[in-house]
């Protein structure tokens, strides 16, 4: 699983409701859901709701009946609605938490955080193939970052239809050195996932390797 820059789907020449299935199709709740599926519901779901084929030419590519790729289909939706978690109530309120979760991050304040996430809140960090999990975990894991007055900046972006930020370290001299990039996840009015992906991640939504001071 890798981050997608939003500015690639501004780039798609498609109407709101296109460009809104589009969003929906590459965020990383909808990704990491897809691996959950068995192989029939997860081939049947792409082929008709990622690639929009009609049912009847699913059937012919998988050798099933019609009626099995309705079944496979319905059962897959269902289990990414169970999957996924709600959307931020608005744009104001999306806004309004994410800049918090910038101030807190920022200045170092778990509590702070802390008191912005889910209490099921997941924090991964792809290709390393775990993650921790709830509020204290998450909690816990913040604070080592932040150990011996370690400091960081964010700089905004977004990835896959979310906020997303990359993230520089503050180095004694005043410069700054990109430590990976930072995808937030919404569930209301608190954040439900953090995905931190490696520096590399950086060049591919035109954020450099290092800031100047």
């Amino acid at each position: 699983m890798e981050p997608f820059p939003d500015a690639l789907l501004e780039d798609a020449p498609l109407g709101p409701e296109a460009r809104y299935e589009l969003t929906e199709a590459v965020s990383l709740a909808f990704v990491t859901a897809l691996q959950l599926l068995p192989p029939r519901q997860l081939a049947v779901l792409i082929l008709r709701d990622v690639l929009g084929f009609p049912a009847v030419e699913v059937a012919g590519m998988l050798d099933a009946s019609v009626e099995s790729v309705k079944s496979a289909l319905k059962r897959a939706r269902a289990s990414l609605r169970h999957q996924r978690p709600p959307a931020a109530a608005d744009l104001a309120a999306a806004d309004a938490i994410v800049a918090k979760f910038v101030r807190a991050w920022e200045a170092a304040d778990v509590e702070a955080l802390v008191s912005l996430l889910t209490d099921d809140v997941t924090m991964s960090m792809p290709p390393i193939p775990f993650e921790y999990q709830g509020r204290d975990a998450v909690a816990r894991f913040s604070a080592s970052i932040f150990q011996a007055g370690r400091r960081f900046h964010l700089v905004p972006t977004r990835a896959n239809g979310q906020p997303a930020f990359g993230a520089y370290l503050r180095a004694p001299d005043g410069t700054m050195h990109g430590t990976g990039l930072y995808v937030v996840t919404l569930a209301g009015d608190r954040i439900s996932a953090l995905t931190r992906f490696e520096n590399s991640a950086l060049r591919w939504f035109g954020l450099p390797r290092s800031l100047p001071s």
